[in-house]
């Protein structure tokens, strides 16, 4: 690391004003901040310093993240195998998973990281960060067979019409992995059910086997709960994509069709530990979720007048991008309400909408992306009400 720093410091007069590459300084700047911590001080005022800038808290975020990537690879791989027939071995399959998720991924960062460089070029500005976890987050919520070309374009929408124009990062008032996800469920309605299984010429990757299936079709648990007839109450069971049944079991594992990085409990759970250890996300949001989804599916569980609504409280925590959407997405700190109370009272809000959405409109068995996304909108006003309610307590104790 010191030769690299050394050669950073050689090279840096070349991208500062007066220098031949001034023009790239924002670039420059913007790779060396990412390896290395600022020197730069406070000059005057008062200020209090701390070596955790939010490049670091988002690698904290991405390395959250890595346990339910690895599994999504792994169960990508997976999923080919059941509907294959073919067993190849545990490292073949997640090598052939792995192959399957890298250019999401590196298509995701192209595009949104390319339009920031180019927007703190134009303005003359240090590159924002915040696209470190967003660029991770895109490629993990969407399903696997998502075209790249769909992803480049609901990435652009998203960075330029939900972040950009705001002011970037710290300003945008929707999180902006969900905005792409959003983009891409209205633009492309049929390419986001997510109800195909991933098949592919396994030759393509050079790692033998070769079988076809054409028009396989696996639908994810909560797309089998969400066209399940009313007449099934009962005797309803979601299956795998060769009809074996599901169990509460198999959905905290995570071995299920679903979006890349959505379906293991585990997984995120592993990332919440990480999260929550640092310091990083707010326990208060994040449990609030999960309280607000089980009590809005215990209340439905009274009704119980459709399928969606027999699905138990722990079923519906576990199922689709409840789990993934209440750990990475709800306590997005910019986004996310930031009063204490405003926490609480956010993400209980945001676990209802995500059951309420999700049972009573069967068109869209989801409810995670919605809901997170109309509270973002809300965020605000309700940080505002808790600060004029502590406003007004706190004027009454002093007149009293």
């Amino acid at each position: 690391m010191k030769a690299l720093r050394n050669y950073l410091n050689k090279i840096k007069p070349t991208f500062e004003k007066g220098g031949k590459l001034s023009m790239f300084q924002s670039i420059f700047d913007g790779f060396e901040t990412f390896l290395f911590v600022s020197n730069k001080t406070s000059k005057s005022g008062v200020h209090i310093h701390d070596s955790i800038d939010s490049k670091r808290t988002m690698s904290v975020v991405i390395a959250a993240l890595i346990p339910a990537l690895l599994f999504g690879m792994y169960n990508t791989g997976y999923q080919h195998n059941l509907a294959t027939g073919a067993d190849p071995g545990c490292w073949t399959t997640f090598v052939y998973g792995f192959l399957a998720v890298l250019p999401k991924i590196i298509v995701s960062y192209v595009v949104g990281l390319g339009i920031e460089f180019i927007v703190a070029q134009l303005k003359n500005e240090e590159i924002q960060e915040g696209f470190l976890v967003s660029g991770m987050l895109i490629p993990m919520i969407v399903p696997i067979d998502t075209p790249l070309w769909m992803i480049a374009v609901a990435t652009a929408f998203a960075v330029i019409f939900a972040k950009e124009v705001f002011g970037g990062t710290g300003y945008n008032v929707f999180n902006v992995a969900l905005v792409t996800r959003a983009f891409l469920f209205f633009a492309y309605p049929a390419a986001m059910s997510g109800d195909q299984v991933f098949v592919r010429t396994a030759d393509t990757f050079g790692i033998g086997g070769g079988q076809v299936i054409d028009a396989f079709s696996g639908a994810t648990p909560l797309g089998q709960i969400g066209t399940a007839a009313k007449d099934a109450i009962g005797s309803f069971h979601t299956v795998d994509v060769l009809g074996n049944p599901l169990a509460t079991w198999d959905f905290f594992i995570g071995l299920i069709p679903g979006s890349i990085g959505e379906t293991s409990v585990l997984a995120i759970l592993i990332g919440a530990a990480i999260l929550l250890f640092a310091g990083i996300a707010s326990w208060k949001t994040m449990f609030s979720v999960f309280v607000g989804g089980a009590i809005m599916a215990a209340l439905f569980n009274l009704i119980g007048t459709t399928v969606a609504m027999t699905v138990s409280p722990v079923d519906h925590l576990f199922l689709g991008g409840f789990a993934f959407g209440a750990v990475f997405m709800a306590t997005d700190p910019v986004t996310s309400a930031r009063t204490e109370t405003g926490k609480y009272i956010y993400g209980l809000l945001v676990g209802a909408f995500a059951i309420i959405i999700r049972v009573l409109n069967p068109g869209y068995p989801e409810g995670m992306m919605l809901a997170i996304l109309l509270m973002n909108t809300f965020a605000p006003l309700i940080d505002y009400y808790v600060v004029e309610s502590n406003i007004k307590r706190r004027l009454k104790r002093v007149v009293s």
